[in-house]
């Protein structure tokens, strides 16, 4: 892997002043293959220069879903190339304007509102978007249909590949990287999900918030936060709760 100083790193303690973004991917692998062609990182300017500080997923051809916290600008952009350029001006930048819920961060941690949207100028050609979960998709699913499903996510960031040790594992990788999941527990706007090394999951990190968590081709929630040093647990934001769909509704056909 190539190991460097990412703009994301960078950039962090501004990010951590305005939020608290994660969703960079440990114990996972990168995607050479460009698998995860729909997820994209989320760009935005500051004083002049560009910094990758989110992760989102293409939901329309002009549609980018994303977390909230992520979106500190009217305007913002996302790339969908697989690895990152050194000056991000040399990706291919998709710009639009970012929305994010109105009640986002207004009423308590048992439903943050964490959700956005980056409303693009022209639609995304040739990548497919992917799908969104029907009503309570989550809700639905039984005890054992929830203990034998497997998550993937995918996104930009800071990687982990050990358990030892806190910060000092964490190091840079410009290429997209994905890993799989598997379920702790489901609260009503909340999906809790294993990134436990020793059972053989991965998850997210410090600085790309707003990716996705697939079930399949559907991204069943985003990432908005995690444990401090990103070693057990990923706490993701439903997308098929009542909240989430009226908000997602405003922007594209809800299945």
């Amino acid at each position: 892997m190539i190991r460097r100083i990412p703009r994301l790193l960078l950039c962090l303690p501004l990010v951590l002043a305005l939020a608290t973004p994660a969703a960079a991917i440990v114990y996972g692998q990168p995607d050479v293959e460009n698998e995860y062609a729909n997820v994209g990182a989320i760009v935005a300017e500051f004083e002049g220069e560009l910094f990758n500080v989110c992760t989102g997923t293409l939901i329309a051809p002009d549609v980018v879903l994303t977390a909230a916290h992520c979106l500190f600008a009217e305007r913002q952009a996302v790339t969908f190339d697989n690895e990152l350029e050194v000056d991000l001006a040399d990706n291919d930048l998709h710009w639009g304007d970012a929305i994010g819920h109105e009640n986002f961060a207004c009423c308590g941690n048992n439903d943050t509102f964490d959700i956005g949207v980056i409303l693009l100028d022209a639609p995304v050609a040739g990548i497919t978007p992917a799908s969104l979960p029907t009503a309570n998709a989550l809700g639905s699913m039984s005890a054992k249909q929830l203990r034998a499903a497997v998550f993937e996510t995918a996104g930009y960031g800071a990687i982990r590949e050990t358990r030892k040790t806190a910060h000092q594992a964490l190091f840079s990788d410009p290429l997209r990287h994905y890993a799989t999941q598997t379920v702790n527990s489901v609260r009503k706007a909340w999906l809790l999900l294993s990134m436990n090394q020793a059972t053989g999951n991965g998850g997210t990190c410090f600085g790309d918030s707003g990716g996705p968590h697939f079930l399949g081709d559907t991204v069943m929630s985003i990432t908005v936060t995690g444990d401090r040093w990103c070693k057990s647990t990923d706490l993701t934001y439903r997308t098929d709760t009542p909240v989430a769909r009226e908000f997602l509704g405003r922007f594209v056909n809800l299945p």
